[in-house]
């Protein structure tokens, strides 16, 4: 019996109608998951993981080397992204900035009105500030550590074997809200990546 004259006997509909059965059930599986995926993928960046002032953070992070996905974890964790933020210790802003050290980046920046914030210019500053500790530190997790940290308490561990077997690196950080600061911006830099792949050509890693 061939092909065509078993699907035009009882057996051979029946057996049609089982494969159209399974094949539907699959576009309609497939589909599903695929629109569950875009619906968590949409909650994560519109609730959790939104990104804001993308062009001044692209523009302010490529002109100071920086990843921008780093960038926006930083504003993430600082700020969740309200410019008007205080910190109890006098940071202010996007990136949370004490007034000492955006008159200190103003220097290089040339910034004169210091109203930290205004988003283009906490942004600029903070991307500045990154940069100028990653040039001293010459590693991108020591220089997070001493944004949150401060510089004079990284400099110290850097030169106690304890703390750092090389002088670059800090194997252990003695403060637990900079050790925890250290894994939340990790983790959002990660999740930036993942959601925002295609926003900017960088793919550099966190170290």
């Amino acid at each position: 019996m061939g092909i065509r004259n078993f699907f035009n006997g009882e057996r051979g509909r029946r057996a049609l109608k089982i494969i159209t059965k399974i094949c539907l059930s699959i576009i309609i599986a497939t589909w599903g998951v695929i629109g569950v995926t875009y619906a968590v993928r949409s909650i994560q960046r519109n609730h959790f993981y939104p990104i804001k002032y993308k062009e001044i953070v692209i523009e302010n992070a490529v002109n100071n080397g920086l990843d921008p996905y780093l960038v926006f974890a930083v504003i993430k964790v600082e700020s969740g992204f309200n410019n008007k933020a205080v910190s109890n210790r006098g940071a202010i802003g996007l990136m949370q900035l004490t007034p000492t050290t955006a008159s200190y980046m103003a220097g290089f920046t040339g910034d004169s009105v210091l109203d930290l914030t205004d988003a283009s210019l906490n942004i600029k500053l903070g991307c500045k500030y990154i940069s100028y500790l990653m040039m001293r530190f010459k590693s991108t997790k020591t220089a997070l550590v001493a944004y949150n940290a401060g510089e004079g308490n990284v400099a110290v561990w850097l030169t106690k074997k304890e703390y750092s077997k090389d002088g670059i690196n800090l194997d252990n950080i003695p403060f637990n809200e900079t050790r925890e600061y250290i894994k939340r911006i990790e983790k959002s830099f990660s999740k930036y990546k993942n959601l925002y792949g295609n926003i900017v050509d960088k793919d550099k890693n966190f170290e």
